[in-house]
């Protein structure tokens, strides 16, 4: 019986990661300015990550790819103070920043990559990432084979390709030759794992005694981890039981709502339900928080406490189940358009088979269903942050109609939903993400000694979050007409200086090469106009 469950658990993963292998590398790198011995920012408004508020004017001297100096130099409304301003030498490289808003780099804590079920090749991804000001991303399976993850990832530290640094955590027992199934195999598989370079392990499921032995072990020799606690293992090993063992970042929610489970021990499921069935699994996922137990109880704040004693991350992944609630919104967002490929498309239309196309009769109830996962959802997810949980940003794009970059840019508003305050969005998506990934001493937030990574554009993003959409946000000018402002200027890694709207260019033209070829024109499911 507990192999075949294990046979169950690994044959899920293969339709999940079917949906990847390996696809097109990105090409040699032609964007970018920089690195420069001196690189001089002058003016901008700065939001740090730290959770402190704007502070501006401000110049920041960047020496290579180095933070070297950050200056206050005046106050609002007033001439700027040219004495208190770092010199510019001779060879230094300066921009004119007067009004910008400068971040820190944001880190997608849950960025896969794509794969050919996607049809997206890596630079289609890359620059959407860097686009909208992802400097860093966390890829959770590497679903392109770890080989090809990590050359991707030695190219962009070498900054040879335009693309965020990037952590590759493998999926639990990829690679294996043989089901693993002990305590001892699974240790061997870890030490195996860390020798191949993985920065670290994402865990879906397997009996207990495989998945104590391998999330204790990788924490011993010190790689992180993260787990999607599916349905076919979450009854026998839940995220309170991963947390206890030492995983480092839940996803998604699968797993919460069952340790919070009072009067049950086993999901409502539905009589005919069949794990397969994509339709049965997503719908009857939307009903579990009711299931458990309500904001408040003595249950609810013990798992809370527990979780927050270990310093336990929670990654919630918003976006990607929005559709769920809305799915008329989410498949007509505007950016589909101009920058969605025709093959992410194709993938994204309903399918028994593609995962996350599961809208075989999608309806009102269950987006009502939802809506109320969502308020339960958030109403934890707020109250975790409330009392000095981690909580990161990370947005499972590729899937479910929600495309790279944009999806990041609405996991923050959803965090903005979710009760957090624009600067707990903004530190969830930085200083949070770094530490989640260990790098809190490189990066996440705006500090000298810090790498340089930034993102830079002429509009507060804490009046409105949307302003760091590629698409801008919409406003009415003194003509009372239409116009779109916002949109990341400047994506900077690394000391370089990246025109992120070049960027978005540089997508356009891929989509429209693609569309070109195939003569395609995107249609709404069911619908040829």
């Amino acid at each position: 019986m507990k192999k075949r469950l294990l046979l169950l658990a690994i044959f899920g993963l293969f339709l999940y990661t079917s949906s990847f292998s390996q696809i097109e590398s990105a090409p040699n790198r032609n964007e970018g300015d920089g690195q420069y011995g001196r690189l001089i920012l002058r003016g901008v408004i700065l939001i740090d990550g730290t959770g402190a508020p704007p502070v501006g004017p401000v110049d920041i001297v960047v020496e290579k790819n180095r933070i070297a100096q950050i200056q206050v130099v005046g106050y609002p409304g007033m001439p700027i103070n040219e004495d208190r301003r770092p010199k510019a030498g001779i060879d230094d490289k300066v921009y004119e920043l007067e009004g910008h808003y400068l971040l820190p780099g944001f880190v997608d804590s849950h960025g896969h990559i794509g794969g050919r079920g996607q049809g997206t090749p890596a630079e289609y991804v890359f620059k959407l990432w860097m686009a909208h000001g992802i400097t860093t991303i966390r890829d959770p399976s590497a679903g392109n084979g770890l080989d090809w993850v990590l050359d991707q990832k030695e190219r962009s530290a070498a900054n040879e390709i335009t693309a965020p640094r990037i952590l590759a955590y493998t999926s639990f027992g990829q690679g294996a030759k043989a089901p693993i199934t002990t305590a001892d195999q699974a240790k061997a598989w870890v030490n195996e794992n860390a020798k191949k370079g993985a920065d670290g392990i994402k865990f879906f499921g397997a009996n207990p005694e495989v998945m104590e032995a391998a999330i204790s072990e990788n924490k011993r020799i010190g790689l992180r981890s993260a787990m999607h606690h599916q349905q076919l293992d979450v009854a026998r090993w839940n995220v309170m039981n991963s947390a206890k063992a030492g995983l480092t970042s839940m996803e998604h929610w699968y797993g919460l709502p069952e340790a919070l489970f009072e009067n049950r021990t086993i999901q409502d499921f539905r009589l005919d339900y069949n794990y397969q069935n994509e339709q049965h699994r997503f719908a009857e996922a939307g009903k579990l928080w009711k299931q458990a137990a309500q904001p408040g109880s003595d249950h609810w704040n013990k798992v809370m406490d527990e979780l927050l004693a270990l310093d336990f991350t929670l990654d919630p992944t918003f976006n990607i189940y929005e559709a769920n609630r809305d799915l008329m919104g989410a498949r007509t967002a505007e950016w589909h358009d101009v920058y969605t490929l025709p093959s992410l498309w194709r993938f994204y239309a309903p399918s028994r088979q593609s995962h996350g196309s599961y809208w075989f009769d999608w309806t009102t109830e269950e987006e009502v269903q939802w809506k109320e996962n969502y308020r339960l959802w958030m109403t934890f997810v707020n109250e975790y942050k409330n009392k000095g949980g981690r909580v990161t940003a990370g947005s499972d794009s590729g899937f479910i109609y929600q495309l790279y970059g944009f999806a990041y840019i609405r996991e923050l508003e959803l965090l903005r939903e979710a009760g957090f305050h624009p600067l707990e969005v903004l530190r969830s998506a930085t200083l949070h993400g770094a530490e989640l990934l260990g790098m809190e001493k490189e990066i996440g937030s705006v500090e000298v000694g810090k790498l340089a990574d930034f993102v830079i554009l002429e509009e507060n993003p804490l009046q409105n979050l949307k302003v760091l959409y590629g698409t801008g946000a919409i406003r009415i000018d003194e003509n009372n007409k239409p116009i779109r402002v916002g949109g990341v200027k400047y994506t900077v890694k690394d000391g370089i200086v990246y025109d992120a709207k070049k960027l978005l260019e540089d997508v356009k033209v891929i989509v429209e090469r693609q569309k070109a070829e195939e003569g395609f024109t995107i249609t709404q499911p069911g619908l040829d106009w």
